[in-house]
């Protein structure tokens, strides 16, 4: 009994010791936010603020376009998410209650773009939005991003373990294929796509990268690049501003992730309907 409980306490330790070594850097963030110049720099390791102070929120929210950068982010993210959700549905679908020819050829070639680098996809992309004339645009931000092939592969291992009774009964009772998926199928998966919505909405959230190369207007800057240019402008000296413009930015998916926490875990701990 007692080697059971040392081996218990040692792996909790271990995990707490995981779990801050996680949360450091947003409590770094968060605390930074609301310290002074002389106290970044005097205390940089204490995380409690003392006196905190609200002059860096107040500087950003007075120098900095905040809620336009917020927009043009929620915009893009929101497209985005919408429709990466759509596609991974439909087309998991497809692949899951139609038969038709190279089913399976084409599904495994959509699991080989799992292994092809983002930056070889970087230029090809490139290229197209300045062709299509979506250069510093949202639209050439969000074009590239409409399918997700993990969204379809996640979509489809869900809804192959819904009952294929559900589904014959439905179709015995002359419902069309659409109605199906609308009536049937989605109500059951509905937990997994909030979740995989919640991450394509994040992974948009926090892109760089891309938006980057195609962002120039400063009008048209998401959060991430606004972010950036803020800390550059600055030197690089003001860190309680960048902290406090850094908590902003994270604030939206963290709060998303907090309120919708329940369905993420449901999704990973159990798939579609147990029968």
């Amino acid at each position: 009994m007692k080697t059971d409980f040392s081996k218990e306490f040692i792996w909790h330790v271990l995990l707490l010791a995981a779990v801050f070594l996680m949360l450091w850097p947003i409590l770094f963030m968060i605390s930074t936010s609301f310290k002074d110049l002389n106290q970044v720099f005097e205390s940089t390791l204490n995380p409690l603020p003392w006196p905190p102070t609200f002059s860096n929120y107040l500087s950003v929210l007075e120098s900095f376009p905040l809620l336009t950068y917020i927009w043009n982010t929620f915009f893009i993210a929101a497209v985005v998410t919408v429709c990466k959700a759509a596609t991974s549905v439909l087309a998991a679908f497809a692949f899951v209650y139609y038969d038709f020819k190279y089913k399976e050829t084409v599904f495994n070639g959509m699991l080989l773009t799992f292994f092809i680098p983002i930056t070889v996809l970087i230029m090809p992309n490139y290229l197209m939005m300045a062709k299509l004339d979506l250069l510093d645009t949202p639209w050439g931000v969000i074009l590239p991003c409409l399918v997700d092939g993990m969204g379809v592969f996640l979509m489809r291992q869900t809804m192959r373990s819904i009952p294929k009774p559900l589904l014959e009964a439905a179709i015995l009772d002359g419902a069309k294929p659409h109605q199906i998926l609308w009536k049937v199928v989605l109500p059951l998966i509905k937990p997994s796509v909030l979740a995989v919505s919640i991450l394509f909405f994040i992974n948009s959230w926090n892109e760089y990268f891309w938006p980057l190369l195609i962002l120039q207007d400063k009008d048209n800057y998401t959060l991430p690049l606004a972010l950036q240019m803020f800390i550059s402008a600055e030197g690089g000296s003001e860190w309680g501003i960048a902290m406090a413009v850094a908590t902003l930015t994270s604030l939206p998916p963290l709060l998303l992730y907090c309120f919708c926490q329940k369905f993420i875990i449901n999704t990973f701990m159990q798939s579609g309907v147990k029968g």
